[in-house]
């Protein structure tokens, strides 16, 4: 596995190469591409486009895709599963990064107010 920060040598080893097209991003989540399309409208995913203006998806967007999926299958409204996936997603990203100081040995630097 790469370090943390630096680019994998090859596209398809990184999670956020656009390596999908709508079709098959689509296929491989048992959803329909107007799924797709509803949850870039909800901005919970924005694909990337090709030169020729298509959907392309990385790993990355499918596993937020498809836990948008699994919130909606139980019931969830897709309003709502999306900003649960938002939510969860920068919860992980606080997470990390209080990780990372930890294990630097910094703390976090205290709010000022001006």
């Amino acid at each position: 596995m790469p370090p943390a920060g630096s680019r994998p040598l090859d596209p398809l080893d990184d999670d956020d190469y656009p390596a999908y097209t709508m079709g098959r991003a689509a296929e491989m989540l048992g959803t329909t591409p107007a799924f797709l399309r509803a949850l870039g409208e909800h901005r919970l995913i924005t694909p990337l486009r090709s030169d020729g203006g298509h959907r392309r998806y990385s790993r990355y967007q499918l596993r937020i895709a498809a836990r948008a999926r699994e919130l909606v299958d139980q019931g969830t409204a897709i309003e709502a599963a999306c900003r649960i996936v938002i939510l969860e997603d920068q919860l992980e990203e606080a997470q990390r990064i209080n990780e990372q100081l930890r294990a630097e040995g910094g703390k976090p630097q205290p709010k000022t107010s001006a």
